[in-house]
């Protein structure tokens, strides 16, 4: 049986449609859509990614009966157009363009005006009787053409065009004569052939494969993989390839090409949002060659700009446009990202996709078209990607802020950036990786930059539109960006840009407002995100229908009030030690780890209790009512000591402690494997006092809020790193007595549980055992996932090997293993639920705010997870997701 490679659309009708983005790609899927809708498409065909996955199986080598199938996909162009492909005196010329079923804008390639060669520009020059259209569309074929499929770098033919026009005393492309265009298509032909020893490819045919091929490599390209991993999108989906007529917007000034997007994807506002140029073909606008125009009147005036919009240079067209536009939006029921060349008064439909946006534009866009009936609330719930939601959490700038405004550009991508100005993205990606803030100042973004601009906190171009390539990226990943600051002067060479008669070199810090289109010298004063309006609406929806309870790790006071603020429900993990690291109880806690026998170990502890009760007092006070999940003291005690002779002398001489002591002591705790050591729960049945002492501190401050006449704390003492049922007894029974007296000295009955961290394999075997006596199991996922891999963390930098190899699909400390791991955390859970029922079951490693693992959680049926305060909401908005796809 032959396999189906190709599927046509076209001239009314199509052999694909929307609902098949996984073999015919987001693009090719799209395309066929909007043929069988009866919308103005050029004809064209997609080969799958089925067939992107066999070039690869095969060594790179295509199928045996693609060709057959792209003969008659060339054939069906033809017989709509009227044009053969190849033929010097009425040439078909095609686009080649990638399409994933996932948009990976800017990643992989495209060849434009493919068919052209020293015969068929001829043909074009007298069909259109413009031969100054015919050579610009040329030479934009062979400097294309040369970078995307011969590797040549296009920069060698942007100085040959540069020097041309320097020459000529011209500025923009639109000044150069056909006679220009003829010279600068001899000088790069010219170019390409020094380059590789052989002449620019003539045969229509071999540049076609040429493209085909050109566009499954790019799949595997540096930054399409780097995209990929960002995106969690798999190498197995392939990308299919779109062939098509060309339309070209280069035609004179009647014709045109432009993005647009039927609704603002920086704030979500439901009005027509994209840019335009004249006489201009779509790379034009993307890449921000030229600065493009507005499409509407108001959002002209709005700029302030004085070029005419598309809807005063276009009435016509444009209003066709604007309702071909509102028709896709009702159809797909989303945003749409569209892009159209306009070809001699006619216009032509290239592109639709669910448009990306800023996280509050998708929010206001799902709660909108839930508001206009478009969708669901359940629809809106699903819509927004939870991970998004941190763009919503940063700070922007104060409105009482001094601004020392040095350039302004366009508002491409929202909120506000402090950084150290850089000029590659080399260094972005250096300096970022090292922790420093800094903005990326660049002519215009490529995607050869996407490492540097993942890594800045913002960018900066001096050319370029709002849908340019930076300005798009940007927003997709929630990155502050100004485009078009065509003020700044940048001199690359001397690492500085000088602008308004002030010069700044590289190291300088600004800061950059992406709402406002402004750059700003110096760090201005930021503010935190309230977080009401569409996000509140939402947040509110979202809870109406998850089941799984959303907690936060934290200790801090502060943490404790921003997990409210973000709506958490409890703490999930108080981690105790980090409270012994104060200034203040360090010196008590060393000296406890100094004594030489229990009584002095109970004397230094005495020291540290008001401490650790005034910690939980505030915790219960700010949770009002809510569980508090404490761990007691996990880590071994050396990590309290000073290590080296100089800060043992140090120590010693602000404390009082005997030097020697201490260094001996330092040495004696000193081990192999301090994380499989003397730590957790076993620090507990060594020293019984440690624990005692936090028990006691935990109860005492429930009694205190709840005498106090406050809601009660329901205390969840936690004991870390269980692994045996009768270890589990020990400290049950160690925490039941301490409580027990409390409780009696106080007089006051009050409720707590008593639970255990599940963080290694044993226990997770043995959870009917420890049910026994816990009454709820939090999974310590970070160490579990140590454990069963066992790996560490810290010293996993090999994982990247991993993923590139194709052993890890992702790393198993950001999203779970739910394989093995999860195995493990399924089995503890049916095995504690046999036992005990009603135990009690969370998560609190840092899976608990990753959304693939909160759906994992959802299905196995846990209570809640926790994780830090910054993510509750992601949590939340995950939660929500799991409970309506269950």
């Amino acid at each position: 049986m032959t396999n189906r490679w190709v599927y046509s659309f076209g001239g009314g009708g199509a052999e694909g449609d929307a609902s098949m983005k996984n073999l015919l790609g987001g693009k090719g899927a799209n395309l066929a859509e909007m043929s069988s809708l009866g919308l103005p498409v050029p004809p064209g065909f997609t080969i799958t990614t089925e067939a992107c996955n066999r070039y690869y199986a095969d060594g790179q080598s295509y199928p045996a009966d693609l060709a057959e199938q792209v003969a008659g996909g060339i054939a069906h162009i033809e017989k709509i157009t009227e044009k053969t492909f190849g033929d010097a005196a009425n040439p078909l010329l095609v686009s080649v363009r990638s399409g994933a079923r996932a948009s990976m804008p800017g990643m992989m390639d495209t060849v434009l005006n493919l068919g052209l060669n020293d015969q068929t520009v001829e043909g074009l020059a007298k069909l259109s009787g413009d031969r100054r259209f015919a050579f610009d569309s040329y030479r934009r074929f062979i400097q294309m053409y040369s970078n995307v499929v011969l590797g040549l770098d296009h920069h060698a033919f942007e100085e040959i065009l540069d020097d041309h026009k320097d020459r000529l005393g011209v500025d923009v492309d639109t000044a150069l004569t056909a006679k220009d265009w003829e010279t600068i298509v001899a000088e790069y032909k010219q170019a390409v052939e020094k380059e590789l020893g052989q002449p620019f490819p003539q045969d229509p045919q071999a540049q076609l494969w040429g493209a085909v091929g050109a566009v499954f490599q790019s799949w595997m390209n540096d930054r399409a993989k780097f995209y990929r991993r960002m995106h969690d999108i798999p190498e197995s989906w392939g990308t299919a390839v779109n062939i098509q007529a060309m339309v070209f917007g280069n035609l004179g000034d009647t014709s045109a090409t432009g993005v647009a997007f039927t609704r603002n994807p920086s704030t979500g506002e439901a009005a027509l949002y994209g840019e335009f140029l004249i006489n201009a073909q779509g790379e034009d606008v993307v890449a921000g060659i030229r600065t493009p125009q507005s499409l509407t009147q108001a959002a002209r005036e709005e700029m302030g700009d004085r070029n005419p919009s598309m809807e005063e240079a276009l009435p016509e067209v444009f209003v066709q446009f604007r309702d071909v536009a509102a028709r896709l939006e009702r159809h797909y029921r989303d945003m749409q990202d569209v892009e159209f060349t306009v070809e001699q008064g006619r216009l032509w439909m290239l592109q639709t996709r669910n448009g990306k946006r800023t996280a509050k534009a998708s929010l206001k866009v799902a709660v909108e078209m839930a508001g206009e009936g478009l969708i669901t609330k359940e629809e809106a719930i699903a819509r927004i990607e939870p991970g998004a939601l941190d763009q919503l959490l940063h700070p922007t700038i104060a409105p009482d802020a001094t601004r020392a405004v040095i350039a302004k550009g366009l508002p491409a991508s929202p909120g506000a950036a402090v950084g150290a100005i850089v000029f590659s993205s080399d260094d972005a990606e250096r300096r970022g990786q090292a922790g420093e803030a800094v903005i990326l100042v660049r002519h215009e973004t490529s995607p050869e930059d996407i490492k540097g601009m993942h890594a800045a906190r913002g960018i900066v171009t001096a050319r370029g539109g709002m849908t340019s390539h930076a300005a798009v990226v940007a927003r997709g990943w929630g990155i502050p960006c100004v485009s078009g600051a065509g003020e700044i002067i940048i001199d690359v060479k001397n690492r500085r840009f000088t602008v308004r008669g002030r010069e700044f070199n590289e190291g300088e810090v600004v800061t950059i407002d992406g709402s406002t289109g402004e750059v700003m010298a110096g760090a201005v004063k930021m503010i935190e995100p309230e977080l009401t309006g569409d996000f509140a609406a939402l947040m509110v929806w979202a809870d109406e229908v998850r089941r799984l309870k959303v907690r936060a790790n934290a200790e801090t006071p502060a943490d404790a009030k921003a997990a409210r603020q973000f709506g958490a429900e409890g703490i999930g993990l108080c981690r105790t030690e980090h409270m012994f690291f104060d200034e203040h109880r360090i010196a008590a806690v060393r000296e406890m780890i100094l004594a030489d026998d229990e009584r002095g170990r109970r004397a230094a502890l005495a020291k540290i209790a008001p401490f650790q009760k005034a910690d939980f007092v505030e915790l219960f006070t700010i949770m009002e009512g809510l569980p508090v999940t404490i761990r007691l003291l996990d880590p071994p005690l050396h990590e309290f000591l000073p290590h080296s002779e100089e800060d043992v002398a140090a120590v010693a001489e602000a404390t009082g402690l005997d030097s020697a002591k201490l260094m001996r002591r330092a040495l004696e705790l000193k081990e192999t494997n301090p994380m499989l050591g003397h730590r957790g729960c076993r620090l507990g049945v060594s020293y019984p006092e440690i624990y005692e002492m936090q028990v006691r501190a935990i109860i005492e401050a429930a009694c205190e809020i709840a005498k106090s006449g406050k809601p009660a704390p329901v205390p969840e003492i936690m004991h870390p790193l269980v692994g045996n049922g009768l270890e589990m007894k020990f400290l049950r029974a160690l925490t039941d007595r301490t409580a027990k007296a409390v409780l009696e000295e106080q007089g006051v009955d009050l409720k707590y549980l008593v639970g255990t961290m599940i963080e290694l394999p044993r226990a997770a075997l043995r959870a009917g055992d420890l049910a026994e006596t816990a009454e709820f199991f939090s999974f310590g996922t970070n160490d579990l996932t140590q454990t069963t891999f066992g790996m560490s963390r810290d010293d996993a930098r090999f994982l990247e090997d991993y993923r590139e190899k194709g052993i890890l699909e992702k790393d198993p400390f950001a999203t779970l293993d739910q394989e093995g791991v999860g195995e493990l955390v399924k089995l503890a859970a049916e095995r504690g639920r046999a036992v005990r029922p009603d135990v009690k079951l969370g998560i609190c490693g840092e899976h608990g705010g990753d959304p693939a693992s909160i759906a994992f959680c959802e299905k196995v049926g846990l209570d809640y997870v926790s994780c830090s305060p910054f993510r509750v909401p992601i949590a939340r908005l995950a939660a929500a997701q799991a409970a309506l796809a269950k």
